[in-house]
């Protein structure tokens, strides 16, 4: 080695260690930063700067990377908290939270424990929102109520660089006593729509039968006044008749009824004799006296 030096000289020693040099400020100076990252730069223990994602430059020596942080979205451990309802409900709640950092000069310097500072500002924003609700209401409007929480949070957050992303309202629970109480509550609703159901049925089974009797009584009318008419009709025939050709032909439409009585009563089979009053043979000559008279 001694050999190697003295042949280099105080030149060639220089030479290298300035070479060296370089080569280490050429490696601290040069910082690539992954799409998925964020570095923050201190200098003498102050913020310089954020580096964002591909080829970046520092002072080497005096600036150097204090944090890398990922920026990826990240998710919170399922976390379970008690609330109590506006209507006196004692309910376990469980939840889930996404988010990234945004702003990473915010979070390293601003909190220290990301996951726990959030987790305890989601936990007392559930409480104080389903404080506001009744169960009924809790059950209903999930959506609506991760839509509020999602936003308190975000609010709160907001000063620590942080994006909350998404918040689930996993499950709601309740206790075994409350259940029971609902069950009983569910049983007896689904018996007054059975009822309601069943007296709907049968109002609708009268009003069918009324309608149905009316419809009735309706074409029985028509069929009346239709019988009315044509016997109406019938008389103004008879009495045109009158009009024109005088009280004979009265009497030949009354000796023509008595003729087609005559004949019915003959037809029958159950009558094996058939008796003629006088008057009926004088209906029979009219009948064809006013025949042949209207021939």
């Amino acid at each position: 080695m001694e050999d190697i030096l003295a042949q280099l000289g105080g030149g060639g020693i220089a030479t290298i260690l300035f070479a060296a040099f370089i080569l280490i400020s050429l490696y601290k100076g040069i910082r690539i930063v992954s799409q998925s990252e964020k570095h923050v730069v201190e200098r003498f223990g102050r913020l310089r700067t954020v580096l964002g994602p591909g080829i970046n430059f520092i002072v080497p020596f005096l600036d150097r990377v204090a944090h890398e942080i990922s920026i990826l979205e990240r998710q919170l451990p399922n976390a379970s908290q008690d609330a109590i309802t506006a209507d006196n409900v004692l309910v376990q709640v469980e939840t889930s939270v996404f988010y990234r950092i945004t702003e990473p000069e915010k979070t390293v310097y601003r909190i220290r424990d990301v996951d726990a500072a959030i987790a305890t500002t989601v936990a007392g924003i559930v409480r104080a929102e389903i404080g506001k609700m009744e169960l009924d209401e809790v059950q209903s409007n999930r959506a609506t109520l991760m839509t509020t929480i999602k936003g308190a949070v975000e609010e709160q957050v907001d000063n620590w660089g942080i994006e909350v992303t998404r918040a689930e309202l996993l499950d709601v629970n309740l206790d075994q006593a409350t259940r029971d109480a609902m069950l009983q509550q569910l049983n007896a609703e689904r018996e007054r729509r059975a009822a309601v159901t069943r007296a709907e049925g049968a109002k609708r089974a009268v009003e069918l039968n009324a309608d149905a009797e009316l419809y009735a009584a309706e074409q029985a009318a028509k069929a009346r006044r239709v019988g009315a008419d044509a016997e109406a009709y019938a008389t103004s025939v008879v009495a045109q008749a009158i009009k024109e050709n005088g009280i004979e032909a009265a009497q030949y439409q009354v000796a023509l009824k008595q003729v087609e009585s005559l004949n019915a009563l003959g037809a029958s089979p159950s009558s094996s004799t058939v008796v003629l009053p006088a008057s009926a043979l004088e209906a029979f000559g009219d009948a064809f006296k006013m025949l042949r008279g209207r021939s």
